[in-house]
């Protein structure tokens, strides 16, 4: 595959050999990330389980300290006293039938979080089809069900994601973007990474963070060095 001169002049940067220190891999995205717009800067974490089993799964959510960068259109499913909190809180769309109805009949996906109250999810639920493969729909686990509207609707605008497992055990997540420097970007990497080690399974068996990379939206990927996690993985244990 043939890169740009940018994307290029980015590699000479990175030893694609070394595994760096998250405080010099942060930092060095911070440096590659010469695109025009502001890149988002993104995790991705290999971890040592199988999630084929309901045992070994790894999923939550977590408030990044300094958000995301982007600004997030948040749809609540709600009635009653709940819909006017969600309302107050930010959330840019806030019903229930008339909401299913526009997504059903409409293909209407204006929104980047789906949060519900409990009551809701028989509504939410016929629209797992359309929400669960594009990762939106609705999860205890995610604070995206929850009877507390107005906050899930607070922490979703204030930069809380969602990480999970994809098929091939890695989970992938923005933390931040280049603009923010090295400092910030660390400390939203270092309150992911806190989550994703306290979240390790019982089953988990053997190194549980294999490979951790970080890399900007154009820019090559920064390899971490995920022994730095094995001794915090085995504490929380």
């Amino acid at each position: 595959m043939k890169h740009g001169k940018k994307y290029t002049d980015s590699r000479k940067l990175v030893d694609s050999t070394k595994l760096y220190e998250p405080v010099e891999a942060l930092d060095l995205c911070a440096k590659t990330g010469k695109a025009k717009f502001d890149e988002t800067v993104e995790i991705h974490v290999r971890l040592g389980v199988d999630s084929r089993h309901a045992d070994q799964q790894v999923r939550g959510a977590v408030v990044l300290p300094n958000g995301t960068g982007k600004s997030v259109r948040v749809l609540c499913f709600a009635r009653g006293d709940a819909a006017e909190a969600a309302k107050a809180a930010g959330a840019e769309f806030v019903g229930a039938e008339d909401m299913m109805e526009k997504i059903q009949k409409e293909n209407w996906m204006d929104f980047d979080v789906v949060i519900a109250t409990p009551d809701m999810m028989g509504i939410v639920g016929r629209l797992g089809k359309i929400l669960g493969p594009r990762g939106l729909m609705p999860n205890p686990k995610a604070g995206t069900v929850t009877p507390d509207a107005g906050r899930a609707v607070t922490e979703a605008k204030a930069g809380k994601i969602e990480y999970r497992l994809d098929k091939t055990n890695i989970i992938h997540c923005p933390i931040g973007k280049v603009s923010f420097g090295a400092q910030k970007l660390q400390e939203n990497f270092d309150t992911l990474m806190d989550a994703i080690v306290k979240a390790k399974p019982a089953a988990a068996k053997g190194q549980y963070v294999r490979s951790c990379v970080v890399a900007t939206t154009m820019g090559p990927g920064v390899k971490i060095n995920p022994a730095r996690f094995v001794a915090v993985a085995t504490t929380e244990n």
